[in-house]
This record gives C-alpha cells, structure tokens and sequence, in this order.
C-alpha cells in the first residue's frame, strides 16, 4: 500500500508518493530499499502507482518496450491502459480476477499520472479520471485529500499542496512513510 497524490495549481503540477514497501506485516523502507521511488516516468509523462510491489518492474519494462503510449488527454489514457491490458495478460501473466460479478477484467493497477496535460488517475477497470485541483490514491489516500482539501486554498503552489497531503498520509496511514519523492511539471498552456 503507499499514499500518492496529483495537484494542479496555477501553471504547476505536482506529483509525490511515499517510500514505504510493504509485505504483510513486515516494512521495507527507504534507507534499506535502493530503489524505493514508487513513480515512474515516461517521455514527460509521470506515473504513481499503487497495489502490489510487482507493478513497479512489469511497468517499467511495459514503458521500456512501448514507444507509442500516449497520456495526453483522458481518452487517449483508456486507450493505452486498453492496449496494454492483453500484454500485461499475455507477457506477464497478470491474474486479472477480483470479483465475480465485475463487468471487466482488472488490470489490477491504480495509477495516478502527471504531464504538462494535466493530472489524471487510472483504477483496475481501467477508469480514467481528469482531476482540476487535486487527488490521492493508495491506503494512505483519505489522509491526503483532507490534507489537500484544507490547505489548497492557503498554499502557494502544486508542489505545497502535494507535499501537505503527502506528509499526512505518511503520519497517519501505517502502510506510507517519509522520504517522499516529489516531481513537478509546468502546464501546457492551453
């Protein structure tokens, strides 16, 4: 589990995620995890995500491999979680089962992602979402949009905001921890 959040404010975007692993009840923090920076990017585009610890790696080869994946707008997202869904089946034998009765397959991916396009989230029937001010996913994420939702109006910047909601997950969520990774992207104008 981990806390991730977006923030668009002015002409700045926002995006930062905890350090914290874990697996049960056992914590894998950041001081003893070489690569603990649970967002990765793509040709400007920056992706968070949250769920099992495997999503990292089968992601990162997923970017590696594909030159053609466009985040630009919240269609153009659906489309390439929709063509990766059969890959991340197929070559990396995802186990896209949750519950019965789900109209779809899940990716078994939540995702928050961050370019100079705006900021969007991505959950496991592949639900896109285009947020205007903030948003928070992972365990930690009600903590964060309380944090985010107060101090909007009071901060200065994207990355304030972001780094708020961050720091609240991380307090109060038992799954997310401190350092934070934290990046910031300036908005196409539109």
């Amino acid at each position: 589990m981990t806390t991730l959040v977006v923030v668009r404010k002015g002409d700045e975007i926002a995006i930062a995620a905890d350090s914290l692993t874990t697996f049960g009840d056992t914590r894998l923090a950041a001081e003893h995890d070489r690569t603990f920076d649970k967002i990765v990017h793509y040709r400007g585009t920056y992706i968070g995500l949250c769920g099992s610890a495997a999503h990292q790696l089968v992601f990162e080869s997923l970017l590696r491999r594909h030159e053609q994946l466009d985040f630009s707008n919240k269609f153009a997202i659906f489309e390439t979680f929709r063509k990766l869904h059969p890959i991340l089946k197929e070559q990396h034998f995802l186990n896209p089962k949750e519950e019965e009765d789900d109209p779809y397959e899940s990716t078994q991916i939540t995702a928050l992602l961050a370019n100079e396009h705006g900021i969007f989230g991505v959950f496991s029937m592949r639900e896109v979402f285009e947020y205007t001010r903030y948003w928070a996913a992972g365990s930690g994420r009600e903590f964060a949009l309380g944090a985010m939702q107060a101090l909007y109006p009071r901060l200065k910047t994207a990355a304030a905001v972001a780094k708020a909601g961050l720091e609240a997950g991380a307090l109060f969520d038992k799954n997310s921890a401190l350092p934070l990774t934290l990046y910031t992207i300036k908005l196409k104008p539109a």
